[in-house]
């Protein structure tokens, strides 16, 4: 009989080797979890990103403080494990976003006069406890201990210093800082406890604009200097006589340095460190805790929480608690004002945020089914995007739009939400703005990062030719400007736009933008692969479809040729139908396998180019659907083999080391790998009326997932898996509330209505 995990892990249990946690689980009936203590933060952290990382932080929280040893650069930067070296405490690690280094150091006859530039310092992983809200670690350098939590806006630090030294905190406020140069940066005295100041993070590719952040800091010792260095602008605060450790709030705001003071007063009015540390967990508990898993191993328990822990961060929240958030849409720069409630808090918060390039299959069925409350503030403040600069935006960072990436992916955004009864209200005005993205001005036409003109994405050359020639002969203009790719985009994208265009029974916006959608197939070769074309119609000779990116973004053409999410059937006709088209598929994924399905890191890829002709990709987010494409073509149990074998090899590690094999978007694969592993996913986004999810092979006995109240009559949906083990990856029968499933889907509204889904797997096929 299989035991279950008694969750009795404490804080320290995070830093455990991972060699112990393949033993079987046992019981947790009628016991309180710690869904917290499960999360590996150190996971894949030797790949980090500027914002991939952020541990003493709170969910989509505006400060995410963590600690920084490398800081050139977005890309490998922020925290990486195998760096040695602490370089500050850094209080933003947002899209296109830092700010506001600081770091304690003690102070010496050798260090008084250099502490400005010389103020690194090493640490060990052996003194370092890690967990959502809470990082801790020693600077070995100084031998003080630092603490860190945080509320949503406010950053707490408590450290420990040694006895009989002089202590200070440096703010390191022009620096290069991840992203983009810290600059500008003052800190003004208020009293002894009480500072205020700002930093300007200079513009970058992707944010072209300058964005001001605003700070207030509050301590529970007085300091006894403010020194500024001439030569770097940065600022060094004196304290006499410490007898307990040092606390230090600070507090963040993007509009104003009153706003930033009032998120303090707010947020933190107290100085209960450990209060802070326990309230942070709790509420990551409060969100974890919606998806129980039962079953399977101490570490694929951990690993699942940890998914879970990263789609529920890295889009940062940028309002302050008043409504207050930062408008660059326009020309200059502007508070913009949420819509309050009869409270006065804000009806919803808005968010920076990374392309929703790939959500469709990732954030649209997670967030769909266990935090609709999330997904329908991050809709309204995309909305609210719209407002102020008339364009629904792909990745807003700085109040701004960034262009990142390509095409509208809002859109099948915002219609999963709709289908799923997320969004009720003004739907008339949401396909408006949707729709204006699909035409001339809108989003569709500007290439990844085209910032002033929208002549890369080749919308004109789509709508007269059917499809966007490569290369654009017109010239460069931003990033991706991949012919193939785009096509394949707009053509699923146009296709969402028709199922929203038919709920409204706007008949001829429906015609018009179903014709569009099957643009898709003026690509596909006699091979049956996916190709680009010139802007004469002509094809590249001696085409290899394992050439990375020859027409297509982020891809090569045999894995975007499955970029078909609105029409498989069509696809498989056109292949010379389902056996033929299935034979395809397969053999991908067999070739695949033996590179563990992903393309690696950038790194990795780099020195080994062979990785980027994978025909199948999970390290990115262009054929992360493939999988269950043979539930569309009549074949599940391929469905159930191959979803269980990326479970396995690419999502199943629990180390540094790896993780996602590739680029972790912003909890984008996060979630992907939470959906494959509890066996629900949405092919097409969840994007028809009803949608549909395609049903896998759960890698858990028991799933539960809570159902939020406010958006679903039913109050739990359970998933069992009978008889499940790493061999029996096959559902032999399938029912819900003990009514047989005749093809391995159910509907959205079957599902949240409540009840049982109960799987009955087997060995064979």
């Amino acid at each position: 009989m299989r035991k279950y995990l008694i969750v009795t892990i404490t804080v320290l249990s995070i830093l455990f080797s991972c060699k112990n946690e393949d033993k079987t689980t046992v019981d947790t009936t009628n016991k309180a979890i710690d869904y917290a203590s499960l999360v590996y933060p150190h996971l894949d952290t030797e790949n980090s990103r500027w914002f991939f990382f952020s541990s003493a932080c709170r969910p989509f929280g505006m400060v995410n403080l963590s600690p920084d040893n490398e800081i050139d650069g977005a890309w490998g930067s922020g925290y990486r494990y195998k760096t040695d070296t602490i370089k500050g405490f850094s209080h933003i690690h947002g899209w296109q976003i830092s700010g506001v280094s600081v770091m304690p150091v003690t102070l010496s006859d050798e260090n008084t006069k250099t502490v400005f530039k010389d103020f690194y310092s090493k640490f060990s992983h052996d003194d370092e406890t890690v967990t959502p809200g809470y990082h801790s670690l020693e600077l070995q350098r100084y031998g003080i201990r630092t603490e860190l939590t945080s509320t949503t806006r406010v950053g707490f630090h408590k450290y420990t210093f040694p006895e009989k030294t002089k202590n200070a905190v440096l703010f390191n406020l022009n620096t290069i800082l991840g992203p983009s140069d810290n600059a500008q940066g003052e800190l003004r005295q208020i009293s002894d406890t009480e500072f205020a100041g700002s930093v300007v993070a200079t513009p970058t590719h992707r944010r072209p604009q300058e964005f001001k952040v605003f700070f207030s800091v509050s301590l529970d010792a007085p300091v006894t200097e403010l020194q500024k260095d001439e030569a770097t602008g940065n600022y060094l605060m004196h304290f006499s006589n410490l007898e307990k450790p040092l606390l230090m709030k600070v507090a963040i705001s993007y509009t104003s340095e009153e706003n930033a003071n009032l998120n303090l007063k707010t947020e933190l009015p107290h100085w209960d460190f450990e209060a802070v540390v326990q309230d942070s967990k709790d509420h990551w508990n409060s969100l974890l805790s919606r998806i129980k898993v039962e079953g399977n191993t101490e570490k694929q328990q951990r690993r699942f929480y940890t998914d879970l822990w990263h789609a529920l961060q890295g889009r940062r929240n940028i309002n302050d608690v008043n409504g207050a958030y930062p408008d660059n849409t326009g020309g200059k720069f502007k508070i913009g004002q949420l819509p309050l409630d009869t409270s006065g808090k804000p009806k919803f918060n808005h968010y920076n945020s990374d392309a929703l390039w790939g959500a469709q299959w990732t954030l649209n069925t997670l967030w769909g089914l266990a935090y609709p409350d999330i997904y329908e503030e991050f809709a309204m403040s995309f909305l609210q995007y719209y407002k102020d600069g008339g364009l629904v935006p792909r990745g807003p960072s700085g109040g701004n739009y960034t262009y990142v990436m390509t095409g509208s992916p809002a859109t099948p955004f915002f219609v999963s939400a709709i289908q799923k009864g997320i969004l009720k209200e003004n739907l008339e005005d949401i396909y408006d703005a949707l729709k204006k993205n699909h035409l001339e001005g809108g989003i569709m036409e500007k290439a990844g990062y085209e910032h002033k003109t929208n002549i890369g994405g080749g919308l004109d050359f789509y709508m007269e030719k059917g499809f966007v020639p490569h290369p654009n002969p017109k010239g460069k203009f931003g990033g991706h400007q991949d012919g193939a790719g785009l096509t394949l985009e707009y053509a699923y994208q146009d296709w969402v736009l028709a199922q929203l265009a038919l709920k409204l029974n706007k008949t001829e916006d429906y015609e018009y933008f179903i014709k569009r959608s099957k643009s898709y197939a003026t690509l596909l070769n006699d091979e049956g692969w996916m190709q680009a074309k010139n802007v004469d119609g002509k094809v590249q000779a001696d085409y290899s479809p394992y050439t990375y990116e020859e027409g297509f973004i982020e891809s090569n053409g045999a894995q975007s040729t499955w970029f078909v999410p609105h029409d498989y059937d069509g696809l498989a006709e056109l292949m010379g139908g389902k056996d033929k088209a299935v034979e395809k598929l397969n053999t991908q994924f067999k070739q695949a396998e033996q590179l563990n399905f992903t393309s690696g890191t950038s790194h990795a890829s780099e020195l080994h180019p062979e990785y980027r002709k994978i025909p199948i990709n999970y390290g990115n987010q262009p054929s992360i659907q493939t999988a269950f494409i043979f539930n569309k073509l009549d074949r599940p149990d391929l469905t159930h083999y191959w979803s269980r074998q990326v479970a396995s090899k690419v999502f199943g590690g629990l180390a540094p080391s790896t993780g996602y094999n590739g680029d972790e978007d912003q909890g984008l694969m996060g979630s992907l790998a939470v959906l494959i592993k509890i066996g629900l996913f949405q092919v097409n986004g969840g994007t028809e009326e009803n949608p549909e999810y395609q049903i896998g092979s759960p890698i858990f006995d028991k799933v539960t997932i809570q159902l939020h109240p406010e958006y679903y009559s039913g109050k739990t949906l359970e998933i069992q898996s009978v008889n499940n083990s790493s061999s029996n990856v096959f559902i032999k029968e399938a029912s819900f509330n003990n009514e047989d499933l005749l093809k391995f889907n159910v509907s959205h509204k079957t599902l949240t209505n409540g009840g049982v889904l109960k799987l009955e797997m087997t060995g064979t096929k």
